[in-house]
């Protein structure tokens, strides 16, 4: 009797450590991809704000430099185009591209001036769109960034140089949109939302990537300032 109660004490201890073991290795694996989580977060954070700092398309004009820091994480540019319509159809169309930072399931895109920070499909607007509407008068801004940016590892610093010039064009009295083609539409529905326009979404070049397009009520004075950005990585 005596034997066989201290082998079940000593079967009921081996369990209960086999199940301290479990338990710690959970922990600290959750430990683990928070912290992950937590330091993809600050990076997207981080890349966001140097992003705004380090190109502005619409308020410079002339040669400017700056720098993305991070500690993990990719940068890369990426076809995306921003059109403007009237009624009859496309009447303007530039290949905006995009810078996007990816860390983790967190992304920071710098696209048609606009600074984007989030996770999957929405998140938020750091900087908003160079486009204004009221009643009279649609001024639409489109940066155009000219040039490739691709950079990737651990504890990176990415010094740009960006030459922005202005071109601007009067595109008389009618009924407007905008398409802008992205793959994280939530942001720009809500501004354009905002603007009293009519969303709709499309894919007018058929690579799989969808344009929100607003429409906007009501006829009214058109402008396109295209900011022209040359953006290259210093060394």
């Amino acid at each position: 009797m005596t034997d066989s109660r201290a082998q079940s004490n000593v079967v009921g201890v081996a369990v209960l450590l086999g199940l301290t073991v479990v338990a710690l290795g959970a922990v600290t694996a959750s430990v683990g991809s928070l912290v992950e989580t937590n330091a993809a977060a600050a990076d997207a954070n981080r890349v966001a704000s140097d992003l705004a700092a380090a190109v502005q398309p619409v308020r410079t004009t002339g040669v400017r430099t700056g720098s993305l820091a991070f500690t993990d994480g990719r940068l890369d540019t990426v076809e995306r185009s921003i059109r403007v319509l009237d009624d009859s159809g496309v009447i303007l169309e530039r290949p905006a591209n995009a810078l996007v930072f990816e860390a983790g399931a967190y992304t920071t895109t710098l696209l048609g001036g606009a600074v984007t920070l989030g996770r999957g499909d929405g998140g938020r607007f750091v900087r908003d769109p160079p486009i204004t509407a009221d009643e009279d008068v649609l001024v639409v801004g489109v940066p155009v960034l000219d040039g490739a940016v691709v950079a990737g590892g651990e504890s990176e610093r990415v010094h740009l140089r960006t030459r922005v010039t202005h071109t601007r064009r009067d595109l008389g009295t009618g009924t407007y949109g905008v398409a802008v083609e992205t793959t994280r539409p939530g942001p720009w529905k809500r501004f354009f939302a905002a603007a009293n326009a009519t969303l709709t979404s499309r894919d007018f070049d058929g690579d799989g990537v969808k344009s929100v397009v607003a429409r906007f009520p009501g006829e009214r004075a058109g402008y396109v300032v295209v900011h022209r950005v040359e953006v290259s990585r210093r060394g």
